[in-house]
C-alpha cells in the first residue's frame, strides 16, 4: 500500500472498461491499469506491487488464465489476490477461475455496489493476512534471537568451566579451541561413513563440538601435587589422575538431574568426560572398554586430546613437530585409536595444522 491507500492494478483490453472500473475504484484507491496480460504482469512486478488485480478473462495473445499462471509462478507476486472479471457467466467458468487461483469472480455488466463490496472484502483479507504474515515473521525473528541468545549463553557457560579446570593446568592454553575444532572436524569428515552416519546428524555434531571443551572438568577435583606435578607420576599418583574421567563424568551427571527436561549436549559431554580415555585395543581407563564398546564421542575425543598433548610442551615432554605427532596418531590406529577415525584423521590433517595454527599458544 503507498500512503496507507491500497493499490488495485485493473487489467482489460476494452478502453470502455478500463474508463469504467477506474472511475469506479479511484476516489478510494490508487488504480493503474493495464490493457493486456504482458503489461499486467510488468506492473504487477514493479515497485509498490498491487495490492489486488481485477484482470479481465477474454483478451487477446495472452487471456487471464494464462496471466493468472504467470503470477502464481512468480515469488513476487504469487500472493497478490486476483478478482476475475468477465462477461462469461456460466458455473463452469466460475469454477475454472477458481480452480486457477483466482479469488474471486465478477460478471459483466459491471454492478457498481457489487464491484466495490468484492473489492473491499478481498483488501480486507489481504491487509488480515499481511498483519498475520508480520507478526509471524516477527515471532520466528524472536524465536531465533531468544535462542541465539540462549546458545551463546549455553556456550558461555561452557567455556567458564573449562576454564576453570584449565585454571589448574594452565599449561593448557588454547588446548580446548583447538581440541573443538578437531572434533568437529573430524564429525564432519565421517558423516557419510556407514559405522558413524546414525550417531553423527548436524545436530549431534553441533552438540557434539559444544560440549568437547568438557572433556577435562573433571581435573578440578586432581589435588596439585599430582595435577601440577614437574616430573613423571608415580604408579599411585597415576592411579590418582585417572580418576579425573570419572570425577568429571559425575560432575556432569549431576547437572543433568538438575536439568528439569534431558540436555543433549550435556549427555553427550558426560560420555566423553568418562571414556575419552579409553584405548580401541581395551587397555584404557577407567572401564577397559574395547572397540565398539566406546561411545563414538568419546573415540573421537581421545585422537583430537592426544594430538593437542603432542603437539604441545608440557613440563614433562617437549612439543613434538606436526608430522611427527601425525605418524605417532597413524602409528596409535587399532590399538589406541579407531582405525576408521585415523583414516579421516590423515584425510584431514591439512585441516588439523591449519586449526593447530590458528589457535596456537
Amino acid at each position: 500500500m503507498t500512503n496507507g491507500q491500497p493499490t488495485v492494478l485493473i487489467v482489460d483490453d476494452t478502453p470502455e472498461n478500463l474508463s469504467i472500473l477506474g472511475e469506479l475504484l479511484q476516489p478510494t484507491y490508487r488504480v493503474r491499469a493495464a490493457n493486456s496480460g504482458r503489461r499486467a504482469l510488468q506492473i504487477a512486478s514493479s515497485h509498490p506491487a498491487p495490492d489486488l488485480i481485477l484482470l479481465d478473462v477474454m483478451m487477446p495473445d495472452m487471456d487471464g488464465y494464462a496471466v493468472l499462471a504467470e503470477l502464481r509462478r512468480s515469488p513476487a507476486t504469487r500472493l497478490i489476490p486476483v478478482i476475475f472479471v468477465t462477461a462469461m457467466d456460466g458455473t463452469e467458468d466460475e469454477e475454472h477461475g477458481l480452480d486457477c487461483g483466482a479469488v474471486d469472480y465478477i460478471t459483466k455488466p459491471l454492478r457498481p455496489a457489487i464491484v466495490l463490496a468484492r473489492v473491499r472484502t478481498q483488501l480486507e483479507l489481504k491487509r488480515a493476512r499481511d498483519f498475520l504474515s508480520d507478526q509471524n515473521s516477527y515471532l520466528e525473528g524472536e524465536v531465533a534471537r531468544r535462542m541465539g541468545e540462549n546458545q551463546l549463553i549455553q556456550q558461555v557457560s561452557i567455556h567458564a568451566l573449562a576454564r576453570l579446570a584449565e585454571t589448574r593446568d594452565p599449561e593448557t592454553g588454547n588446548h580446548l579451541r583447538r581440541t573443538q575444532e578437531y572434533v568437529r572436524t573430524l564429525a564432519l569428515s565421517l558423516a557419510d561413513h556407514p559405522r558413524f552416519s546414525a550417531f553423527l546428524d548436524p545436530r549431534t555434531i553441533d552438540a557434539l563440538a559444544q560440549s568437547a571443551p568438557l572433556h577435562d572438568i573433571g581435573k578440578v577435583g586432581i589435588p596439585d601435587h599430582v595435577l601440577l606435578k614437574p616430573g613423571k607420576l608415580t604408579p599411585e599418583e597415576w592411579e590418582v589422575m585417572k580418576t579425573h574421567a570419572k570425577l568429571g563424568s559425575d560432575a556432569i551427571e549431576m547437572a543433568e538431574r538438575d536439568a528439569e527436561k534431558p540436555v543433549e549436549f550435556l549427555a553427550i559431554a558426560k560420555l566423553i568426560a568418562h571414556y575419552h580415555h579409553e584405548r580401541w585395543d581395551g587397555s584404557g581407563y577407567p572401564a577397559g572398554l574395547a572397540g565398539d564398546q566406546i561411545p563414538i564421542a568419546a573415540r573421537l575425543m581421545a585422537l583430537a586430546d592426544v594430538f593437542d598433548a603432542l603437539i604441545c610442551k608440557r613440563v614433562y615432554k617437549p612439543a613434538f613437530p606436526l608430522e611427527q605427532a601425525r605418524s605417532m596418531i597413524v602409528d596409535g590406529s587399532g590399538s589406541h585409536f579407531d582405525p576408521d577415525i585415523v583414516l579421516a584423521f590423515t584425510g584431514q590433517f591439512p585441516t588439523f595444522k591449519a586449526i593447530a595454527d590458528a589457535y596456537a599458544d
